[in-house]
């Protein structure tokens, strides 16, 4: 069913663009109606327009804040065209039909991200301009919409297809995308609300996002999958290489996860299946890597790198000496990208823009959503108690906290073993801590050569329930351990400590990743 239309409203924040749209709506002598910067920017461009408030027979008043919020406004946007009495309403208050509304919002992301004046942050939430769109959706059998300028080279298109008339299936379209829009609108509206009064779990929780990407498919081949962010971007940006599957998205971010809380331009990680298979903060960039290579060897094989500085042209040379899906760098040298590139279908990503700051993790299953805070703290001594007779220097109470910050991104139950804040060995996402410890070590004495003056610490992301756990590390060779204290075996736990010399640092919160 095609609509001719004969009149426009215009009322757009952003104003870019508008040109090419004057020109097809004149082309088709089409009428225009506008109202304050809008109408000033159409007669500059040279084109004809009413002013709302001429439309209206009614000022602008409230300085501004109501210009379209008018029954002559409303009636030509939601009238009916075929039915009779909305017809015969519309002629006794001599309303005039308005059959495309052209609409984007005052731009209160933006001022978000520019300011922290609430009074100016109040000012930029637009009332008339979703008001008008929700109408026009409302009523698309009839009107045509348009929120956005990306939408305004398709409604070129379909006027000249149709010498100014609009299809059906083209304004349902648009009617859905517009409701989306003032969906999103009013969530980000919403969630700033909560945020400023720190109301972190409201009773109706609004979450909204951008379409980054449609990814080729989900964790298998036969499930559909995309991306979304709360951003208008991920703050991560892919330089080369294959496009990125959900897998890849949820490595990445896994990576992230750690290297983000490694000091900074400092460390290397390493992760496999969403878990770390090898951690290191060398200062020695190479050296960094090399020791986080060297943690588990076999498991980095088609795995994630993620490098917590600038990848230089040495660190690209050892990169590419193994099978990698993805190589993560806080900027890379040009030199270090060529050789990285050599590989085509390696994706390389710079995530120099990414800030992990007030993020929430969001897990979703049976039609509910798990939302918490992430765990990603940067630890220091004071959240942490030394309850053994041995005490930790400075180098051993540093290579703890080390192995705690990797141990609490490993799924548990996790244990981290690590010597001079290089992991060497991780136990991962087993039912028993026990079995855990036996991987851990495993895989210490499988990768390393382990001589008998190195000091080796464990960490584990919970209390230890029974001496097993603990004393299987010690008779490994570990010197000290670290772990969340809560269970009512801790005194036992500290009795074994002491009785084997060795030092026993507490939590004083707990660290799971399920």
């Amino acid at each position: 069913m095609k609509k001719k239309i004969k009149q426009a409203l215009i009322s757009v924040s952003d104003k870019s663009n508008l040109k090419s749209i004057l020109r097809i709506l004149n082309k088709y002598k089409i009428k225009i109606i506008s109202s304050g910067g809008t109408y000033k920017e159409i007669k500059k461009l040279g084109y004809h327009c009413k002013e709302v408030s001429e439309f209206t027979k009614s000022p602008e008043i409230l300085g501004g804040r109501i210009k379209t919020l008018h029954p002559k406004i409303y009636g030509g946007i939601l009238s009916i065209r075929n039915n009779k009495i909305h017809q015969r309403d519309m002629m006794k208050n001599k309303f005039e039909e308005i059959d495309l509304v052209i609409v984007n919002f005052y731009p209160f992301e933006n001022t978000l991200a520019k300011t922290q004046n609430h009074k100016i942050i109040v000012e930029n939430i637009d009332i008339g301009g979703p008001t008008m769109v929700r109408a026009a959706a409302k009523n698309y059998r009839d009107t045509t919409v348009i929120t956005s300028t990306n939408q305004y080279e398709n409604l070129i298109i379909e006027l000249e297809k149709n010498k100014g008339s609009t299809n059906l299936e083209y304004r349902e379209k648009l009617s859905e995308e517009a409701f989306s829009t003032t969906a999103y609108y009013d969530s980000v509206i919403s969630n700033y609300l909560n945020t400023k009064t720190n109301n972190i779990f409201p009773k109706k929780k609004i979450f909204h996002g951008n379409l980054i990407q449609t990814l080729r498919y989900g964790e298998n081949p036969h499930q559909k999958a995309a991306i979304y962010s709360t951003k208008k971007e991920l703050g991560i940006l892919q330089l080369h290489g294959k496009k990125l599957s959900y897998n890849n998205y949820n490595d990445i971010f896994s990576a992230l996860n750690i290297s983000k809380t490694l000091p900074k331009n400092f460390g290397t990680v390493i992760v496999k299946h969403a878990n770390p298979c090898g951690v290191s903060i060398n200062k020695n960039k190479v050296g960094s890597y090399k020791e986080a290579l060297a943690c588990d060897p076999i498991s980095a094989f088609g795995g994630i790198v993620s490098c917590n500085f600038k990848i230089n042209k040495e660190v690209a040379i050892e990169l590419s000496k193994i099978f990698l899906e993805v190589v993560i760098g806080i900027r890379f040298e040009k030199e270090a990208l060529k050789i990285l590139k050599k590989k085509k279908n390696l994706r390389i990503i710079d995530a120099s823009n990414l800030k992990l700051h007030k993020m929430n993790n969001i897990i979703s299953n049976f039609n509910s959503l798990l939302v918490q805070n992430s765990d990603n703290k940067i630890f220091s001594k004071k959240d942490f108690k030394v309850v053994s007779i041995k005490k930790p220097n400075q180098k051993t109470f540093n290579n703890l906290i080390f192995a705690f910050n990797v141990c609490r991104n490993v799924k548990s139950n996790a244990i981290v073993l690590a010597k001079d804040k290089a992991t060497i060995g991780i136990g991962s996402g087993q039912p028993s801590r026990l079995d855990s410890c036996k991987i851990a070590i495993e895989k210490m004495n499988k990768f390393q050569k382990i001589k008998d003056d190195d000091e080796i610490i464990a960490a584990s992301d919970a209390f230890f329930p029974f001496v097993d756990g603990i004393e299987t590390l010690v008779q490994e060779g570990v010197r000290a351990v670290i772990q969340p204290y809560g269970s009512i075996k801790d005194k036992e736990i500290i009795k074994f400590a002491n009785q084997t010399e060795t030092i026993l640092v507490f939590s004083k919160t707990r660290h799971f990743k399920h």
